[in-house]
């Protein structure tokens, strides 16, 4: 393959998420300014922004905190405050970035497993690229397009491993090292890394080689998450970080629905399906249902057969996924982020089954214009989608600026250093009012977590604790607490009021 058959793909697809960004951060501008749709972004930032200035893995200056869920992403948000890069654009370079190499790691994994259609992976990576779901996970400030990015890749590069008959000795040297970045991405990677490890168990190879590759790979591994953990069993006393417990705990009521049932609701969203009700659409990939089923069918039968972790191995992560969220996290809010990874792999392996579909179809002058008129409704769709995707970016991101970041400016400019500020939601306060915070969510805070499902119990922990002030967020106006008190200060933010919230308020509470 020449040079220009390499780069002329990369350069389609380099286009696509160039102009997906554009679009979704001009929408955002005649909002009225960029940022982020999301306030755990702000929380990112507030740590890259100490990391750099102190040196120190800290949220409040002076106070060492294991809230972090993504370390590496962190270190590459610090790298641009090292530069002195302006923090929006530094993120939304990352963001991009890490969207072109998630397309790039959805063309390798399509053409490691169907090399007979390697010609068509640019495609694969153009449609990922223009995916509204993963567009605005680009633009949002988090790591979820990096964190996805390393599973496609990481599985690819497992799969031309698994396929190699005279496999590089390197390989599991890098699958090793690159599974560690992925647990410094996201924690949920540790379910790719153990379907990994039986991939690797089922190659058939003489059982000390196999030993070898397991060892290898455990030790890169554990090179780079090791000092992760330790930092986290040192300064919170719990292998994983804060946050990992504290949003569990948050929503345990949800954890009363029925497994099934909060699986298949989870899965349904994560194809493409409405967040509620087994009626309408919330993305184009629902389209490929047919194509993902069919080209499902085959991979697992194939496996099978084999006695080997391929075709099922990616199919297996994604569903995975899925059901660790089922198991302990069941939200579908904020757009269902959290389902956000398994899109790429529905994505391709629906547009494999449709190829099929296709091709088995009859040559006749019909059967090409249904071909026509089907690919072109997807096409279609995925365009639709990707201007909904980019007004819905466009008013979270406006939320974000309305209320928490409208917040934070008026706590830089009315409180004081010392002063105690307890809110839920703490990105913006972080990043813009560097101030004490006693997070009741839970993720700086661990010692609330106790507390998050009992109310009373909260209140009289808020109140022990001399905090100066109280923000309320929307849909948590803490009544235990602000029961005939006025607020200081209130945003009147009116697209809030208008979906039926209470506005973001401060409220002074006596020590």
């Amino acid at each position: 393959m020449s040079q220009g058959d390499i780069t002329r793909p990369l350069n389609r697809i380099l286009i696509a998420a160039s102009l997906g960004l554009g679009i979704y951060l001009t929408l955002s501008s005649l909002s009225g300014s960029l940022g982020f749709p999301l306030d755990d972004a702000w929380i990112h930032q507030t740590y890259a922004r100490n990391l750099w200035q102190t040196g120190q893995w800290e949220y409040v200056p002076g106070v060492v905190s294991a809230g972090s869920t993504s370390p590496l992403w962190t270190i590459l948000l610090a790298i641009g405050y090292a530069l002195r890069l302006p923090y929006l654009l530094w993120a939304y370079l990352l963001g991009g970035a890490a969207l072109f190499l998630l397309a790039v790691g959805g063309m390798r994994l399509w053409e490691m497993l169907w090399p007979e259609r390697a010609t068509l992976s640019w495609v694969v990576g153009v449609v990922l690229a223009l995916t509204w779901q993963l567009l605005y996970a680009a633009a949002s400030g988090m790591e979820t397009p990096l964190f996805t990015a390393l599973c496609l890749n990481l599985a690819a590069s497992y799969g031309h491993w698994r396929r190699d008959p005279i496999p590089n000795p390197q390989t599991p040297l890098w699958l090793g090292l690159f599974s560690g970045l992925l647990i410094l991405t996201r924690p949920d990677g540790v379910l790719l890394l153990l379907l990994l490890v039986i991939g690797i168990a089922l190659r058939p190879q003489p059982g000390g080689e196999r030993l070898r590759v397991l060892l290898v790979w455990a030790a890169m591994a554990a090179l780079t998450v090791v000092p992760y953990f330790a930092f986290n069993m040192a300064s919170a006393g719990t292998l994983w970080p804060n946050t990992f417990y504290a949003k569990q705990a948050e929503y345990a009521e949800l954890l009363t629905v029925p497994l099934p049932q909060r699986f298949f609701q989870l899965l349904f969203f994560s194809l493409g399906g409405p967040e509620t009700g087994w009626r309408g659409i919330s993305g184009a990939h629902l389209l490929l249902l047919p194509g993902l089923i069919t080209i499902t069918w085959k991979g697992i039968r194939s496996d099978w057969r084999q006695r080997r972790l391929l075709y099922t191995l990616p199919l297996l992560w994604a569903a995975g996924h899925v059901l660790l969220y089922a198991l302990r996290l069941p939200v579908t809010y904020q757009r269902g982020r959290y389902l956000w990874p398994a899109l790429p792999v529905w994505i391709i392996y629906g547009l494999a089954g449709w190829h099929l579909i296709l091709q088995a179809a009859p040559l006749q002058q019909t059967s090409r214009l249904i071909r026509q008129a089907i690919v072109l409704i997807f096409i279609l769709m995925l365009l639709i989608f990707l201007i909904l995707g980019g007004v819905a970016y466009q008013e979270d991101v406006a939320f974000i600026e309305g209320e928490m970041v409208q917040i934070a400016h008026w706590l830089q400019q009315n409180s004081q250093p010392h002063d105690l500020i307890a809110a839920h939601d703490i990105g913006a306060i972080g990043y813009f009012a560097p101030r004490p915070i006693l997070d009741l969510a839970g993720l700086i805070s661990p010692e609330v977590v106790p507390y998050l499902s009992k109310p009373e119990a909260l209140a009289d922990y808020v109140r022990q604790s001399e905090a100066a002030y109280l923000v309320t967020a929307p849909g948590w106006p803490y009544p235990a607490l602000t029961a005939g008190q006025q607020p200081l200060y209130i945003t009147n933010y009116s697209w809030t009021v208008e979906q039926g919230f209470n506005n973001m308020a401060i409220y002074k509470l006596e020590k």
